[in-house]
């Protein structure tokens, strides 16, 4: 009998939409390790691609049923062309759920991506600063030589705070939705304690080299002024040589 075939492929259509419902869009997925969310975008793209394949079969049910209800007795047409619409309307709803679900991991993947590819940028950061700093630790010379370290360390410190502040929203966004939260929790705490004391320890180290810029410049200033005036005295002692003065006869500092 037509009728009992075309409820047949109907109903197989139904079992199997259903079974795709429970295995994908009703079933709660938790999502603790990168592994575990990739995992699910890379099912749900197969599973999207599965449900649009299924339109060749869904289309021929649709043909069959309304070629069928062409040709029979209208008593018949009723209760199959009911079964024919919610077949139509349960597909086209799981092709846009499974959809909607598979975009959405796709996002949350691309959002995990780009949150690594900021904290990998940001210590990169920190590793020129930790070299810098330690660079820093013992400069040797004078006021001139000093300076040049603090600038080159203050040009360091002007590292905008731009891919910190992506950092947290991208954080955020995804602990929001309760994804690697642990993870992410674990990777931004060691990265914030590494940037408040490496921050915390340039500080330090900017105030100690303007310190030592200022110790060295009393130096150099010393050190002039104690220079003139030995030139003053050199200039005076040969005068002195030259006119065959005795040292009894001259002042005692010349002495």
């Amino acid at each position: 009998d037509k009728t009992v075939s075309l409820r047949k492929d109907l109903s197989e259509m139904h079992e199997w939409i259903t079974q795709a419902e429970e295995e994908y869009l009703e079933r709660d997925f938790e999502y603790k390790t990168p592994e575990e969310l990739q995992k699910a975008v890379e099912e749900l793209k197969r599973a999207k691609e599965e449900a649009l394949q299924k339109e060749v079969k869904v289309k021929l049910i649709t043909d069959s049923v309304n070629n069928f209800i062409a040709k029979a007795p209208p008593a018949a047409h009723e209760a199959l062309k009911k079964e024919l619409d919610v077949l139509i309307t349960s597909y086209q709803q799981l092709c846009s759920r499974l959809n909607g679900k598979w975009k959405t991991l796709e996002e949350v993947w691309a959002c995990w991506r780009e949150l690594l590819a900021y904290l990998d940028a940001e210590n990169k950061w920190l590793n020129e600063m930790e070299l810098k700093l330690k660079a820093t630790e013992n400069v040797q010379g004078g006021a001139e030589e000093i300076s040049e370290s603090l600038d080159s360390l203050e040009r360091l410190m002007r590292h905008p705070e731009d891919n910190r502040n992506q950092i947290r929203e991208l954080a955020q966004t995804l602990t929001d939705g309760g994804i690697l939260d642990e993870l992410i929790n674990e990777k931004l705490e060691k990265f914030n304690s590494r940037w408040e004391e490496l921050q915390q320890e340039a500080v330090r180290r900017q105030k100690s080299l303007e310190q030592s810029i200022q110790s060295a410049q009393e130096t150099d200033k010393t050190l002039r002024l104690i220079q003139e005036s030995l030139a003053v005295i050199d200039k005076q002692l040969t005068a002195y040589t030259a006119d065959r003065v005795d040292a009894a006869q001259v002042p005692q500092e010349a002495q």
